[in-house]
């Protein structure tokens, strides 16, 4: 059967769904293609279950200082299934709401593969898409005016290493591990890589990062990576640096062995578990593109304009698709931005440097804006002001005083050029620093805002007022 439509979006994750929805707002009449559940990756594999487990962990840590405030309690017991079940409801709940929200605004979703066809009897241009179904239904031919790709990407896995899904695993098992190992080793410091690490050691497994490039963390500011390293090691967290891991030598006999270099030496180590945690690889196989002009760029993403226009510029890419942050947040914003074009809609638009980004292990991180070494590299004339979570009362009323603000300001024109976080509660904060960025506040204008006392917020008064040489607390 062949249906008309306005837009078709290929993929209903985050991305997706909400581009779809905003597409439906403007009045266009929209459909959604989706293999697997509405919500994608972030909502059944990623942020959503991610961050539940890091919660119940969390609950964990508090528990167990209890004493601390003045609670006394027997040595508490942390239960992965129960914790797991927690995450499922709460996924569970958010999926319902999606479903719903789709439903309100009458889009269609065809819950099959889509696949983009060539110039056919349907259409003289590329787009129209073919829905393919497991089941012996035959294949819809939904014929859009405009194409929206929002397929994603999945875990990327090193050349050589099979991934049983049980000693060898990617974040994707892990959301639903039912029984936690013992000791794991950690392939890749990047966010997701010390998200996992963070939580696994903090209910009780041993934990081991191996990173190839110098630093963990690589993206973030230089003082955030040596704190969050300090922190890491002294929870006990093992983090090898530098390291030249040997393939070859992976063995999965009754546990993980695997050798590494490190300053021309090799060393061993072994582990219950190994967690590869090496990228993510966009989601670009089988859905046509050959049919199409899109152009894949050298990293396997597809090539956009500022519009989010492929080299076909009905069809559009939005999210981790097109290589750009790979994040929840950037995938909602593109797809907005790409419907209101679509609709000859002129809207703001915000840069790279005006999003922000987190990681939620413990202790958490935010940012927004340029990281020291990159301000350094463009050549700004700067300064930069470090104020700690020591210098607030509500952090001592928490009990968690450990971390800062660093914001760095161009010394010329006095705006903010980036400002960074690492403590608790911070990507809470970075709301008010995101707000910030997108009116080019100065430190002088951040400094003049009215903050709750106690609050944690007061962080963000208290590091503008170092930077203006009028620091009160710290």
């Amino acid at each position: 059967m062949a249906l008309n439509y306005d837009l078709v979006v290929l993929g209903g994750g985050t991305g997706g769904y909400v581009t779809a929805i905003r597409a439906a707002q403007l009045g266009l009449k929209t459909a959604v293609v989706e293999k697997e559940k509405l919500g994608g990756t972030c909502l059944h594999k990623g942020c959503i279950p991610t961050k539940a487990l890091l919660k119940s962990a969390s609950v964990f840590q508090l528990v167990k200082e209890a004493d601390r405030y003045g609670v006394e309690v027997e040595k508490p017991l942390f239960q992965i299934t129960k914790a797991i079940e927690r995450k499922n409801k709460i996924v569970d709940s958010l999926y319902e709401g999606v479903n719903h929200l789709i439903k309100s605004h009458n889009i269609d979703v065809y819950h099959g593969f889509g696949r983009i066809l060539g110039p056919s009897i349907f259409s003289p241009m590329a787009g129209s898409i073919s829905v393919e179904y497991d089941s012996e239904k035959e294949n819809d031919i939904l014929i859009p005016k405009n194409v929206i790709i929002a397929t994603g990407t999945f875990p990327s896995i090193l050349p050589g290493v099979n991934v049983d899904h049980q000693h060898i695993v990617t974040s994707d098992d892990l959301v639903e591990i039912s029984e936690l190992p013992q000791s794991i080793i950690i392939v890749g410091g990047g966010v997701i890589g010390i998200e996992w690490a963070s939580f696994l050691h903090d209910v009780g497994v041993k934990v081991t990062i191996i990173e190839a490039q110098e630093s963990i963390l690589p993206s973030f500011d230089k003082d955030i990576i040596n704190t969050m390293r300090k922190n890491l090691v002294k929870k006990g967290i093992t983090i090898i640096e530098n390291a030249n891991l040997d393939i070859d030598s992976i063995t999965t006999d009754n546990k993980i062995q695997l050798t590494y270099k490190l300053n021309n030496q090799t060393h061993s180590l072994s582990a219950e578990k190994l967690l590869l945690s090496v990228g993510r690889k966009a989601n670009t196989r089988n859905i046509g593109l050959e049919n199409t002009e899109i152009v894949i760029n050298d990293k396997g993403f597809i090539s956009v304009n500022e519009h989010f226009q492929t080299k076909e510029s009905h069809i559009y890419a939005i999210g981790d698709v097109n290589g750009g942050k790979q994040l929840a947040h950037v995938a909602t914003y593109e797809g907005k931005k790409a419907v209101e074009h679509i609709a000859d809609i002129t809207m703001s638009s915000l840069s790279e440097n005006e999003i922000p980004s987190c990681v939620y292990g413990n202790p958490e991180i935010a940012m927004i804006g340029l990281t020291e070494t990159e301000v350094q590299h463009h050549g700004f004339d700067y300064q930069t002001t470090i104020t700690s979570f020591k210098a607030i009362g509500k952090a001592h009323v928490n009990g968690q005083t450990d971390g800062f603000i660093k914001i760095i300001i161009d010394k010329n024109t006095e705006d903010i050029l980036g400002i960074h976080m690492i403590g608790s509660q911070v990507t809470e904060l970075i709301g008010q620093a995101s707000t910030a960025k997108y009116f080019d506040s100065s430190a002088l204008e951040l400094s003049e805002v009215s903050y709750p006392h106690p609050s944690l917020s007061e962080i963000i008064g208290e590091a503008a007022l170092a930077a203006e040489g009028r620091k009160i607390h710290g």
